[in-house]
């Protein structure tokens, strides 16, 4: 597959050849919902929580004598069926996550990049220099290209004056190629990668 290769200003910086085996696949709705499952349940903190019948803060002495009052018989405001008293089988701090073999999630992110290659909302740029690495600079690059929400994947290391630049524009997000994963590729509109970062992730991938 190829596909033209553009600058941040919107001018033309060739072409570059995309691998059919990370970019030219048929996407697979099933395979990418599993690893977004895998992704938000690890992600999940798990940190819900209820006090239990023995948690609960209250007296431990006998509400009321055993026999002779003509109700049922207690021994303690701590249960249940008590207002205020402990919950029964309620949640407790747990880990949601769950193991999906590493050949499904790498098959899961080609894909995604799959996914956004074959609807066209795969851009391709030359690198992400910019004469003046400030905000106002790269809001003006993303607006004159008509992004809006837009993950922006780069080489090995990212650009450190795009990142800082972008880091205050909403809808704007930058990872490098080992951050790219398939929920952030698939929440977004448009994907932007590097030629570095193409670069990386086919040699990562194949």
């Amino acid at each position: 597959m190829k596909l033209d290769v553009i600058k941040l200003d919107s001018g033309k910086a060739g072409s570059i050849d995309l691998s059919d085996e990370v970019f030219g696949l048929e996407p697979r709705g099933d395979l990418l919902q599993r690893v977004v499952r895998w992704q938000r349940a690890k992600a999940q903190a798990g940190t819900h929580s209820v006090l239990t019948k023995s948690e609960v803060s209250y007296s431990t002495k006998k509400i009321y004598r055993q026999k002779g009052t003509g109700g049922a018989r207690h021994g303690s405001r701590k249960a249940p069926i008590f207002r205020k008293g402990g919950v029964y089988k309620g949640p407790t701090p747990r880990s949601h996550a769950f193991d999906l073999p590493k050949k499904v999630r790498a098959l899961g992110l080609k894909h995604a990049l799959s996914a956004k290659a074959t609807a066209g909302e795969l851009v391709v740029v030359e690198d992400l220099n910019l004469a003046d690495a400030k905000t106002a600079a790269v809001a003006k690059a993303v607006k004159e290209n008509g992004w809006k929400r837009v993950l922006v994947i780069d080489g090995a290391e990212v650009n450190e004056g795009f990142a800082r630049a972008a880091r205050n524009i909403e809808g704007v997000d930058v990872l490098p190629s080992m951050g790219a994963n398939v929920y952030d590729i698939l929440k977004r509109d448009t994907l932007v990668i590097t030629r570095a970062g193409v670069e990386a992730l086919e040699a990562r991938l194949k």
